[in-house]
C-alpha cells in the first residue's frame, strides 16, 4: 500500500499511517482544505468525503475552514498561518496550485500567488512505522517580500460536541505542570516570547472531545520541532468548529525576503490516536526514538553530576573524590558542572572564558579526566555556550557581539547577557572553542546550559535584526550538529535552567534534555508525568540527590528517590561525601537494579498508572509505584495494569509469585501501604 496517493478526478491527496489517515483537497479557489484527520480509510472511502465548504453562512462569516495554512485574502476570519506584504502593499495570498510531488512517503504541494510572484510550498511526510504526520512551509520569494508570520502548518479536528485542551505550562523548577481545560469560544494562544521553549509553556498540546482518558477517547495532537520562540493559536468558532496554527517566531516581528531566498520552517508535527491520552503518548515515544533522536537505540548512562556536592567550589581535589565516590555508586558517566574555567568563582564573572583555571587545575583537565577513566566512567563538563559575563575577558574585547539596541540599557539577567549567534563570526568562535575543547580534552559529553531569556533582542545597523530570533537557533542547531558529526562519540544534554529548552528539534540534536532543575522526588513526580505526554523516558535526566532536598527542604527516603528518578534517564547528584555508608550500598545496589531495568524503562512502551509508570519491552514488565503522606484511613485503590496479554502469565523476578494477566488488569496488584511517609515499589515481571 503507497503511503501518499492522488486523486485527480477530486484533486485530493490520501496520507496513510500504519493506523491513521489524512486526507487534503482542494477548494474551488484553490485552498489546500483538510477533509479527515483520523481513522485509517481506504482510497475509495477518502474519495466519497464530502468536498471542501465553498461558503460561510453569512456574510460575516468566515469562507475558509479546515485550511491547511490560512491566508488573509478573501472572507478569512481565523488567525493567519501567512502574513506577507507583497510590492504595492499587496497582503496575504490568493491560491494558485501549481502542481505537486510524492517522493515516497513526502509530499510537496506547490501553490503560487495568483498575482504576484511568491511560490508556496506546503510538505507532508510519513512513515511507514510511525503514526505522525510532519509538516512544513517553505517559500520562495521572485520579489522582495516582508514576512509578518508563516507558521508550519495549520490543523483541523472533526466537527466535536465539545473541545478540551491539555497543555503544560510552569516556571522554573516547576516545569511541565499538565492541564486539561475547555477550549474556550474565539481564540488561545500558547506562546513563548522568550527566544528559547521556555519553562512557562511547551509547544505541543492535545484535544479531545471532552471525554477521553488515558486508555479510551479520540486524541489529535501537535507538536513543534522548534528551540526558540514560537506561537500556536487555537480557535474555537461559536458554530462548533476547532483548528489551531503554529510556528516558530512570537507576534509583531518582521523580517525581509529577497528574490531567490528560501524560507523552511520548522515542522509542525501531528498525531490523531483512537484510545487516550496515553496512546497518543506512546506514539509519540516511538516516532522520536524512531526519527528524531540522533542515538535511539544506545542505553543512557548513570550519570553523576557534581553542581549540587560543590557549586561553584570546584577544583581537582574534590572533583576526584566525588569521582571516586561516583564510581563506587554505579555510575557510568561523571559530570564537572560550572566554574571550572576562566575566573568564573560565582555566576557574576567569567562566563564566556573557556580556558582551564589554572589555579583550580594546575595541571589542565587531563589528571582529573584520566582518573574518571581510570575509574570506568565517561568524562563530561558543563558548558554555557549562548552567554556572556560582562565582567569577562571575551565581554570586554567583544562587547557588541551580545543582543542589545543601541538607545536601551542591557538588562542583566543572572549577571549575564546573550551573545548574538545569528552573527556568523560568534557562531563560528563559539564552535571553534567547543571542537577544541572535545579534542584536547577527551570530553565524552557536553552539558549544554541557557539560563536567561533574551531582552533587547536587537542588532544594530541591521535593518533585519527581527530575523535573530530565528537565525540564533539555527546557529546553535548548526553548531551542535557540526560537534557531533566531527566528534562522534560526543554525546549532548539540553539544558536551559532546567526544562526550559524541551522540544523536538533541540531533541533532533541531543541525546537527553534535563527536565528541571528542581530534583524533589516528591515535585518530580508531576513534573515527570507533564513530560511524558510527548517526550521518551529515555530522553528525560533524572537525579537522585541529597535529603533534604537543597531547594524545597523536604526529606525522603532513598530508595523513594531513586523509584521516582528511575522513571527515566537515572542519574546521580547531591554531596556523596556526606552520604552515609549505608547510604552509599543502598544507593550502589538500586543503581544495579537501573541497570538491569534499564532495557525496559528507556525502550519499552510506556503506561501511566494513577500513583505509578509501566513499561513493556519484550517478555518484561517494570512497574514503579509511589505516593507521598496520605492521612489515616485514605483508601488507594490497587494498582491495575495495562498493556499485558490477557491470556499470559507474568512471574515476579524477585519474589518468584505467578500473576494472570488477565487479573493484573482487572484486579491489579495491592495498593501501597500508607505509612505516614513516603512508600515506594519496584516490580519485575517476566512473561511465563
Amino acid at each position: 500500500m503507497r503511503s501518499v496517493t492522488f486523486d485527480a478526478s477530486s484533486r485530493r491527496w490520501l496520507l496513510r499511517t500504519p493506523g491513521t489517515s489524512y486526507v487534503v483537497a482542494l477548494a474551488d479557489d484553490d485552498a489546500p482544505r483538510c477533509l479527515h484527520w483520523g481513522p485509517a480509510l481506504t482510497a475509495e472511502q477518502a474519495a466519497s468525503l464530502p468536498g471542501p465548504a465553498a461558503s460561510g453562512a453569512s456574510s460575516f462569516d468566515s469562507t475558509a475552514g479546515e485550511e491547511e495554512l490560512v491566508s488573509e485574502v478573501g472572507a478569512r476570519f481565523e488567525t493567519p498561518s501567512l502574513q506577507v506584504v507583497l510590492p504595492g502593499g499587496d497582503r496575504g495570498i490568493e491560491w494558485r496550485h501549481d502542481g505537486h510531488d510524492i517522493d515516497g512517503g513526502h509530499l510537496t504541494l506547490r501553490f503560487s500567488d495568483r498575482r504576484h510572484p511568491l511560490l508556496v510550498e506546503l510538505h507532508y511526510r510519513v512513515h511507514e512505522d510511525s503514526d505522525v504526520i510532519e509538516r512544513w512551509t517553505v517559500l520562495r520569494p521572485r520579489v522582495p517580500v516582508t514576512v509578518l508570520r508563516c507558521d508550519s502548518a495549520a490543523w483541523s479536528v472533526p466537527a466535536l460536541e465539545g473541545y478540551r485542551l491539555s497543555h503544560v505550562t510552569g516556571g522554573w523548577s516547576s516545569e511541565h505542570a499538565l492541564g486539561r481545560t475547555e477550549l474556550a469560544v474565539g481564540e488561545t494562544t500558547l506562546t513563548s516570547r522568550r527566544g528559547v521553549t521556555s519553562h512557562h509553556a511547551n509547544p505541543w498540546l492535545m484535544i479531545d472531545g471532552g471525554d477521553a482518558g488515558e486508555r479510551h477517547g479520540e486524541v489529535w495532537s501537535c507538536a513543534l520541532a522548534w528551540s526558540g520562540s514560537w506561537r500556536v493559536t487555537l480557535t474555537r468558532t461559536p458554530s462548533g468548529r476547532a483548528s489551531w496554527t503554529g510556528g516558530f517566531g512570537h507576534e509583531g516581528l518582521t523580517w525581509r525576503l529577497e528574490p531567490g531566498e528560501e524560507w523552511v520552517t520548522p515542522v509542525f508535527a501531528g498525531v490523531y490516536a483512537p484510545d487516550g491520552y496515553g496512546e497518543a503518548s506512546r506514539r509519540w515515544h516511538d516516532h522520536i526514538a524512531r526519527h528524531v533522536l540522533p542515538r535511539p537505540d544506545e542505553p543512557r548512562p548513570v550519570v553523576y553530576n557534581a553542581w549540587e556536592a560543590v557549586g561553584f567550589d570546584v577544583n581537582e581535589a574534590n572533583q576526584r573524590d566525588l569521582a571516586r565516590l561516583a564510581a563506587r555508586a554505579g555510575a557510568e558517566l561523571f559530570v564537572m558542572d560550572d566554574a571550572w574555567f576562566g575566573g568564573r568563582t560565582g555566576d557574576s564573572a567569567g562566563l564566556g572564558d573557556w580556558w582551564v583555571n589554572e589555579e583550580r587545575f594546575p595541571d589542565g583537565l587531563s589528571p582529573l579526566i584520566d582518573e574518571v577513566h581510570r575509574l570506568g566512567m565517561r568524562f563530561g563538563l558543563w558548558v554555557e555556550p549562548e552567554m556572556v559575563n560582562p565582567d569577562s575577558d571575551l565581554y570586554r574585547a567583544n562587547p557588541d557581539w551580545v543582543l542589545h539596541m543601541p538607545g536601551r540599557s542591557r538588562t542583566l539577567l543572572r549577571n549575564q547577557l546573550v551573545l548574538n549567534f545569528a552573527r556568523p563570526d560568534v557562531a563560528d568562535w563559539a564552535h571553534k572553542w567547543l571542537h577544541k575543547l572535545v579534542s584536547e580534552h577527551a570530553v565524552d559529553f557536553l552539558k549544554w546550559d541557557f539560563n536567561r531569556a533574551f531582552t533587547e533582542a536587537g542588532r544594530p545597523g541591521d535593518p533585519d535584526q527581527d530575523r535573530l530570533w530565528i537565525d540564533h537557533v539555527r546557529a546553535v542547531y548548526s553548531i551542535m550538529d557540526r560537534l557531533r558529526a566531527d566528534h562522534p562519540h560526543l554525546r549532548i544534554e539540553a539544558c536551559a535552567g532546567g526544562g526550559g529548552r524541551t522540544d523536538l528539534g533541540i531533541l533532533a540534536r541531543t541525546d537527553q534534555v534535563w527536565a528541571s532543575d528542581n530534583t524533589d522526588a516528591h515535585d518530580r513526580i508531576a513534573i515527570q508525568r507533564g513530560f511524558s505526554q510527548v517526550y521518551p523516558a529515555r530522553a528525560m535526566a533524572a537525579w537522585v540527590t541529597d535529603s533534604p532536598n537543597p531547594l524545597t527542604g523536604r526529606a525522603v527516603p532513598l530508595r523513594f528517590r531513586f523509584h521516582v528518578a528511575m522513571a527515566g534517564a537515572l542519574g546521580l547528584g547531591g554531596d556523596l561525601a556526606r552520604w552515609s555508608e549505608a547510604e552509599l550500598s543502598e544507593a550502589a545496589e538500586l543503581v544495579a537494579v537501573y541497570k538491569d531495568i534499564r532495557p525496559v524503562v528507556q525502550f519499552g512502551r510506556l503506561w501511566r498508572l494513577p500513583y505509578g509508570v509501566q513499561y513493556v519491552h519484550g517478555d518484561r514488565v517494570v512497574v514503579l509505584a509511589w505516593h507521598g503522606p496520605v492521612a489515616f484511613g485514605t483508601p488507594i485503590a490497587p494498582l491495575r495494569l495495562a498493556g499485558l496479554d490477557p491470556d499470559g502469565r507474568y512471574r515476579d523476578e524477585d519474589t518468584g509469585a505467578v500473576h494472570h494477566g488477565a487479573v493484573l488488569m482487572s484486579r491489579g496488584l495491592p495498593p501501597l501501604t500508607p505509612n505516614g511517609a513516603y512508600a515506594s515499589t519496584l516490580l519485575r515481571l517476566r512473561a511465563c
